[in-house]
């Protein structure tokens, strides 16, 4: 468990190089800690993917990765884990980018093998339906990419236009048959059928430079923030019409679903978590001492793990008393992350 409201330094988090020491440990240390909770996270820019055992902080192994990854998501069985090679450090930087998928081994800790998927470039967003169906974003090329059988497949299985423009997230309805993508040039969010590029595409402008977003638990509602606007928009998930807005401040990068009444809400100007309610009433506040870039959540318990730029940290945050509970040193520039439950 982690020591609450205890700060635990990582043993050996630093650099690339160090990374490439652990990604030799012998293998009987990365069966161990399967007894622990342990997050993976994207490190950006030491360009690898590291597993951390939550309990010490502790740096188990680290996965060299081709320059500036990105986007992460893992597979139901917690077998694989599919890396965007975006390419390139941030969405302003120029530059033609990566255009592949990374498939990191979870149980042996590797770089599997990777899925070239020229001429689709700047690979941002990621997503995985309940089939297991992975889903890739082309920043670049404005489309999205599907992988029926990731595990396998060496090439996209299929592809739809999103119809706008530097599209770099999306939500994925847990059937795979809806994504909602966001144009950050464009200040739009499509509707897209993934399995049915036929299907005419829905667009709203909910505000000003919109980043992330999310489903409600029911799909019902797709919650977006809008960057430009300091704004959290609720947004009907069928027919793409405004239902609410709400002006937050600052510059909401990301919004997480926490469950069927809350959304988490991240500000990099303030540094702070913000708990808001469905209806988008701001409930409670928490000032952190890096920029919180992402989140992940652990399956089971009220935890979240929030990726620090910055600071090089991971903060854990209980969400029922918002508070940080524990956290530990990465390398250079935590991003996406996904917890691997003991087993």
């Amino acid at each position: 468990m982690v020591t609450r409201r205890t700060v635990i330094k990582a043993a050996g988090a630093g650099t690339l190089a160090s990374g490439l020491a652990a990604s030799a440990a012998p293998a009987a240390s990365a069966s161990r800690a399967r007894d622990a909770d342990v997050l993976v996270v994207v490190e950006k820019s030491s360009h690898a993917v590291s597993f951390y055992d939550v309990a010490s902080g502790r740096r188990l192994r680290s996965v060299p990765l081709p320059g500036y990854p990105h986007e992460m998501v893992v597979d139901s069985r917690r077998r694989f884990a599919y890396v965007g090679h975006y390419g390139v450090r941030m969405a302003a930087t120029v530059g033609e980018g990566g255009a592949a998928v990374l498939v990191v081994d979870l149980a042996e800790r590797t770089l599997a093998r990777t899925i070239d998927t020229r001429p689709f470039n700047r690979v941002h967003g990621m997503g995985i339906d309940r089939h297991d169906r992975l889903y890739a974003l082309s920043e670049e090329k404005a489309v999205l990419l599907g992988f029926d059988a990731p595990a396998t497949d060496t090439a996209p299985t299929r592809a739809v236009p999103t119809h706008g423009v530097k599209t770099h997230l999306f939500s994925l309805s847990r059937d795979g048959e809806r994504a909602y993508v966001t144009g950050l040039l464009s200040h739009t969010v499509s509707l897209v059928r993934p399995h049915d590029a036929a299907a005419p595409p829905l667009l709203v402008t909910p505000g000003q430079l919109p980043e992330s977003s999310c489903l409600s638990r029911d799909e019902k509602t797709l919650f977006v923030g809008a960057r430009k606007s300091g704004s959290i928009v609720a947004v009907d998930a069928r027919t793409m019409k405004v239902r609410d807005s709400r002006t937050v401040g600052g510059d909401p990068l990301r919004v997480y679903t926490v469950d069927d009444e809350r959304l988490l809400a991240t500000d990099i100007a303030a540094n702070t978590l913000t708990v808001l309610s469905t209806d988008l009433r701001p409930i409670r506040s928490l000032q952190l001492d890096g920029t919180p870039a992402a989140v992940s959540f652990h399956p089971g318990k009220p935890l979240a793990y929030v990726s620090q730029l910055g600071n090089n940290r991971i903060a854990v945050v209980d969400l029922d008393r918002l508070t940080v509970v524990g956290g530990f040193a990465t390398q250079l520039e935590p991003d996406s992350s996904v917890l691997l439950p003991a087993t």
